[in-house]
Order: C-alpha cells, then sequence, then structure tokens
C-alpha cells in the first residue's frame, strides 16, 4: 500500500510571490507608493524631531497681549514639529483609509520608546569630554514628567485625530476635506495640548515628585497659548493638505 504524504504543501500567496516587488514593481515612480512613503516618512521624521527637542521651552512674542496669554505664547520646541504631524496623518487618512492610518499612528507611538531608548543609552555612554557631555544631557536628557505627558497626549490625541477625521469623512464623502481637516485637527490638539500640560506640568509633579506643580493660572497660560499657535498652524495647513492630496489623485 502506498503511503500518503506526511504533509500538506500549501502554495505560497500571490502576496507573498509578489512580495519582492513590492508597490513599485509597476512603476518606480507611482504617485500613489511614492506619497504613501513620503508621508510616513515626514510623520516619522517629525515625531522623532519633537521626542529631542521637547526639552527645550521657546517664548513666541505677540503683537499685541491676549487675556490669560499676555504679551508672548510659551510653548516647547517641539510644537512645530508636533504639528507637522497631523498634517502628514490627515494627508495619509484621506488618500489610504482609517485602518491604514491607525496603523502608522500605533507603530510611530511604539517608535517613540526606540528613540527615547536610544538618547537615553546615548547619554548613559561615558564621553571623553566632561563639558561636552554635561551639555549633551543638558540639551536631549528628557524630564520623566514631559516624556509621560509626551507619550500619553500622543496616544489619545492621534487616535482621536484619526476617528473625527473619518467620522466626517462618512458623512461627507470626497468634499469639505478642509472641514475634517480644520476640526479633527482642532479637537485633536485641544485633547494633547490639555493632556500634555496637565500630565508633564502637574499630575506627574504631584504623583511621582519630579519638579514643582506649576499654579493653575500659570497652566491655563501655558495651555491656551500652545493651543491658539496649533490651531493656526492647523487652518493655516489645509491649503497644504489639498495640495498634497490632489497632486496625488490627479489623472
Amino acid at each position: 500500500m502506498q503511503a500518503g504524504p506526511t504533509a500538506t504543501t500549501r502554495p505560497m500567496s500571490k502576496r507573498a510571490v509578489a512580495g519582492t516587488d513590492g508597490p513599485f514593481a509597476t512603476d518606480p515612480l507611482d504617485r500613489t507608493a511614492v506619497a504613501a512613503v513620503g508621508l510616513i516618512t515626514l510623520f516619522v521624521v517629525a515625531l522623532a524631531t519633537a521626542q529631542v527637542t521637547a526639552a527645550k521651552v521657546i517664548a513666541l512674542p505677540l503683537p499685541f497681549g491676549l487675556p490669560v496669554v499676555g504679551p508672548e505664547i510659551t510653548l516647547p520646541g517641539a510644537a512645530l514639529a508636533y504639528a507637522l504631524t497631523f498634517l502628514a496623518s490627515d494627508c495619509y487618512a484621506e488618500l489610504y483609509g482609517r485602518r491604514a492610518t491607525q496603523v502608522v499612528v500605533n507603530v510611530a507611538f511604539l517608535a517613540n520608546f526606540l528613540v527615547l531608548a536610544l538618547v537615553w543609552s546615548t547619554l548613559a555612554a561615558p564621553g571623553i569630554d566632561p563639558e561636552v557631555a554635561a551639555a549633551f544631557d543638558t540639551a536631549l536628557g528628557p524630564a520623566t514628567n514631559v516624556v509621560a505627558g509626551s507619550l500619553l497626549a500622543y496616544l489619545v490625541s492621534q487616535n482621536w485625530d484619526v476617528f473625527v477625521f473619518h467620522a466626517i469623512r462618512d458623512r461627507t464623502g470626497r468634499s469639505m476635506l478642509w472641514l475634517r481637516n480644520i476640526a479633527s485637527t482642532a479637537t485633536s490638539q485641544a485633547l494633547d495640548t490639555a493632556i500634555f500640560v496637565g500630565v508633564a506640568f502637574f499630575a506627574a509633579p504631584t504623583l511621582l515628585g519630579v519638579g514643582d506643580p506649576l499654579p493653575p493660572a500659570v497652566l491655563l497660560s501655558l495651555g491656551l497659548g500652545q493651543y491658539l499657535l496649533k490651531l493656526a498652524i492647523a487652518v493655516l495647513d489645509t491649503p497644504i493638505v489639498y495640495l498634497v492630496v490632489g497632486a496625488v489623485r490627479r489623472e
């Protein structure tokens, strides 16, 4: 009697066979594939830059004083870089959908820990010049409260941004891109600012004992000033979102 096969060999899927070619198999300059890579790159670069520039606090003078905020806006140096992540994610969400954007957002969240691990390992390594090492520690050594605030703010605000963007898109289709870009970014940046300022400068100092918690009036001024700048960026980057989306979709 002839023995049957001891195992069943499953054929490779078409996706696996074609995997070596990837999205550039037919056209190395395909706009859809190039845009996907470019937007993910922008998102990750901006996010990594925000991590290493968050320690510097900057003050932007205003042409006139604002109630609560005063004559200048005080914010972390990461504000502009972090704002670019919302530009990239909104373009990506419009072009590639909710699930793909959620993957990018949450994989990038895990990448935050890689950036922190690389920075911390470099700081821990002995340096040849003590003065340079001390300056390096001062410039790149992220405080525990800032790290805790930024990570929690990122996780909540970026996922909220994707949710709101597609909740509006489900009702408007491709039209009114300006509305979902501004509405999703405005609400997510409000969450981001409230969580970051609240955790970094009040909750973490109070619960973990890292620094002194700021008084409520200072927290309000700090948070409102940051949010106004982020909101202005969200409005100003809307034409860029239209330009990117239009360039990719152009026949």
